[in-house]
């Protein structure tokens, strides 16, 4: 499948900011404790930090969309593509479980299984695999309808308890529930609103068989449509997210509550600041070539082989930090979902540490991705095709 330039590109942005996010929940002095996004106790920088990691979940699960399009197309061949989506749905969901969830935790045992992004991309080629008849237009509507409407369940006077809400509520809502031994399982990413990024994402595959100038203008337009709309609904403050803004006690504050958006699951304003910026990011990139760019590229070109490798790093690196501040492995706790973190005890490192190992971070990784991109796109073993 030829690659294209902009989605590799703007791929690779989201890529790299994502392994800032990933830096900080794991090694920040305060990530255990503090949520960056609480105005009580959060800091401008603290926030933004976490903020601007908001791209990285829908511009990767939209672009998974957008990619099964693509190849969809390439292929012309409905029963193929329809059994491959299903098998990479059902092996991603699986790595979600196996490989990610004990990077995640370093726990042998999977005290706590959480159903993330990985997963989620899954889960959608599972359903996309059934979809492919449909036509574009279809599509679209379907995955608009449940970004603009998911929120109204919240909303729905359905009895507590009840079976349907039961049923329902771990679809479209953030959720724990504990299983055999001691086990629970998080649905961090209810399904349902999820699809619908990746289903509007899958439909606008087809704007990428336009001129390149054709979809610069197009993607400009749609882009600041989006942060237009996410400013008048934010602003009106009625509907598009559970947590409604409000006045601080300080000007920056009231721009941080306007700002903070809901992710868990994605709101209407959400995803509209969100894919809105991933539409401008990549009008920039079309037509347009640089080293900087084609840097940031290689990331984008190998997203799974990347995100498996960095969570790795990352929990390494935070395991030597906690070896290096003086705590023996005996202390080190892998089993309530602190990475391996002693509860109570004061670790990690500061904000500016952060920066600094999520900048060696990304530079670590980059001779890696150029390697095994290269050895992709050389290579037709069968397995390459999944990660």
């Amino acid at each position: 499948m030829k690659r294209i330039y902009s989605i590799d590109f703007t791929r690779g942005v989201v890529m790299i900011i994502m392994a800032l996010d990933h830096v900080r929940d794991m090694i920040h002095v305060n990530s255990i404790a503090q949520s960056p996004t609480n105005l009580e106790t959060t800091t401008p920088i603290l926030f933004f930090t976490r903020w601007i990691t908001y791209l990285c979940a829908p511009i990767f699960v939209f672009l998974a969309g957008t990619s099964a399009f693509i190849s969809f197309r390439n292929k012309d061949n409905y029963l193929q593509s329809r059994n491959f989506l299903l098998k990479r749905g059902v092996y991603l969901i699986l790595l979600e479980f196996v490989i990610v969830n004990f990077e995640l935790f370093f726990d042998l045992r999977y005290h706590t299984l959480i159903f993330e992004v990985i997963a989620t991309i899954g889960l959608g080629f599972v359903v996309l695999s059934f979809l492919l008849k449909l036509s574009s237009k279809t599509i679209t509507i379907v995955g608009l309808l449940i970004i603009f409407g998911h929120n109204l369940f919240s909303i729905i006077p359905l009895q507590q308890g009840s079976i349907i809400k039961t049923f329902l509520s771990p679809l479209f809502n953030l959720g724990a529930f504990p299983m055999f031994t001691n086990r629970v399982f998080v649905m961090a990413y209810p399904p349902i609103p999820w699809l619908g990024i990746m289903l509007v994402g899958f439909a606008t595959g087809k704007l990428f068989e336009l001129q390149p100038a054709g979809r610069k203008d197009l993607f400009t337009k749609i882009g600041w449509s989006a942060l237009l709309l996410f400013v008048v609904v934010r602003f009106v403050n009625v509907y598009g997210d559970p947590a409604p803004w409000s006045v601080q006690k300080q000007g920056v504050y009231t721009f941080l509550s306007f700002m903070n958006v809901t992710k868990y699951p994605p709101s209407l304003v959400f995803c509209l600041v969100t894919l809105g910026v991933m539409f401008l990011i990549m009008s920039f990139s079309e037509g347009r070539k640089g080293r900087v760019m084609n840097i940031v590229s290689v990331y984008g070109k190998v997203p799974l082989f990347y995100f498996l490798v960095h969570f790795l790093l990352i929990h390494l690196t935070l395991l030597a930090i906690l070896l290096f501040q003086g705590f023996h492995w005996s202390q080190l706790d892998f089993v309530s979902g602190t990475f391996g973190r002693p509860k109570g005890v004061e670790s990690g490192l500061p904000l500016w540490g952060i920066y600094l190992i999520w900048m060696a971070v990304v530079v670590v990784l980059y001779k890696p991705c150029v390697w095994y991109g290269q050895y992709k796109s050389t290579h037709k073993n069968w397995w390459l095709k999944y990660l």
